[in-house]
C-alpha cells in the first residue's frame, strides 16, 4: 500500500536536523526498497530544509507508522508534524 508521509520541522531547529543527517540517512539507506520517493521540503529560498516529504510502500498503517517512529529525525524530536495518509497513484500510470 503507498502512503504519504509529510513531516514539518520545528521551527529554528535547522541545528538538530545537520547534527541527526548522517544518521537519517543512514536508516532510509536500510529501507530503500520500500521508497517511489523521498526529500527533504525547502524554505522559499529554496535551500534551507524545513521538513520531509515520503512516498513509501508498506504492506500496512502499523508498518508504515512503525517506519515513521523509528526514523532518527522523529526520535531526536525534529519535527513539529507528521501526516501519514494513504496514497494512490495516478500518474505516471504503471
Amino acid at each position: 500500500m503507498l502512503y504519504v508521509i509529510f513531516c514539518t520541522d520545528k521551527p529554528d531547529h535547522a541545528h538538530l536536523r545537520a547534527a541527526t543527517r548522517s544518521d537519517h540517512l543512514h536508516y532510509l539507506g536500510g529501507h530503500e526498497d520500500s521508497f517511489v520517493a523521498v526529500g527533504p521540503t525547502l524554505a522559499d529560498d529554496e535551500e534551507g530544509m524545513n521538513g520531509s516529504l515520503l512516498v513509501v510502500d508498506f504492506p500496512d498503517r502499523e508498518a508504515v507508522e512503525d517506519f515513521a517512529r523509528n526514523d532518527p529525525y522523529a526520535k531526536a524530536g525534529l519535527f513539529e508534524t507528521v501526516v501519514i495518509r494513504p496514497w494512490k497513484q495516478v500518474y505516471p500510470k504503471g
